[in-house]
């Protein structure tokens, strides 16, 4: 029998779970080289991040939150214009053109101790947050695992479907009460809620769409859990009145925003 396609997958469940290496492991190594090179304040292309919920210097037992990292350090760079997946967004979203329009460095710190509830992130829909977008416009995550990710990491947790219920609101990624944004998000859900964990080796890569509710736990292993959240968009997509500023403000640019397929090149 044939196993499903990503596509299927992706448009029924609003998400899907790659969970095979999709780089090199040279590749992932010099981008988690790079992270931490970013997280310590140092930029080998010159030009640091954009302003950031985290800071060099700030609390390391705070979830690690850094806006476009990519232009400060060639490495990541590298890993985000990877054939591979560019290709493989293409084949999940049945597109013809995909660009990243911006990225994110994601670590999450273990549990410091016994009396730590550590780091969460909680229940939201990316979509809340792209307002600088049109309605209806295709746009979506490749969340890249840059460390293996168990159970015990604090995986991502997609909501099955939820990318059928519309914009929700108590969207909210720094939520830490992950129990009570549920039963309020539940509560306005037009399906049942069914979470599905996305379990990645090193190197693997899950999508999501815009509209998906996800969220995750604590780190409970004894290493950081380390990820790139890795925005685009599809052809299928414009800026509100198709302006140049905020979230779409780069998207004309090349050393910002790579174009990582394109099936007429």
């Amino acid at each position: 029998m044939m196993s499903e396609s990503p596509k299927a997958a992706y448009v029924r469940d609003g998400f899907y779970i790659h969970d095979a290496a999709v780089w090199p492991l040279d590749a992932v190594d010099r981008a988690v080289e790079g992270m931490d090179a970013v997280r310590r304040g140092e930029y080998d292309t010159g030009v640091p991040p954009r302003p950031s919920a985290w800071s060099p210097g700030d609390d390391p037992q705070r979830l690690c939150k850094i806006e476009k990292p990519q232009i400060a350090n060639r490495a990541i760079m590298d890993l985000i214009k990877h054939p591979a997946l560019g290709a493989l967004a293409a084949l999940v979203c049945g597109a013809e053109w995909v660009q990243v329009w911006w990225v994110q460095l994601l670590y999450k710190p273990p549990v410091a101790g016994a009396g730590s509830s550590g780091t969460h992130v909680g229940w939201h829909q990316d979509r809340n947050y792209w307002g600088a977008w049109e309605e209806g416009s295709e746009l979506f995550t490749a969340w890249i695992a840059l460390s293996e990710v168990g159970s015990a990491d604090g995986p991502m947790h997609f909501v099955r479907g939820s990318h059928q219920w519309g914009l929700l609101p108590g969207s909210d990624f720094f939520g830490q009460d992950l129990a009570k944004q549920k039963r309020e998000l539940a509560a306005l859900a037009s399906d049942e809620w069914v979470e599905v964990a996305a379990v990645l080796p090193e190197g693997g890569v899950s999508f999501h769409h815009c509209l998906t509710l996800h969220g995750s736990g604590p780190n409970h292993s004894a290493s950081p859990r380390r990820s790139l959240a890795v925005h685009m968009r599809t052809e299928r997509s414009c800026p509100v009145d198709d302006k140049r500023e905020g979230l779409t403000a780069f998207i004309d640019d090349p050393t910002h925003c790579p174009v990582v397929f394109s099936r007429n090149s």
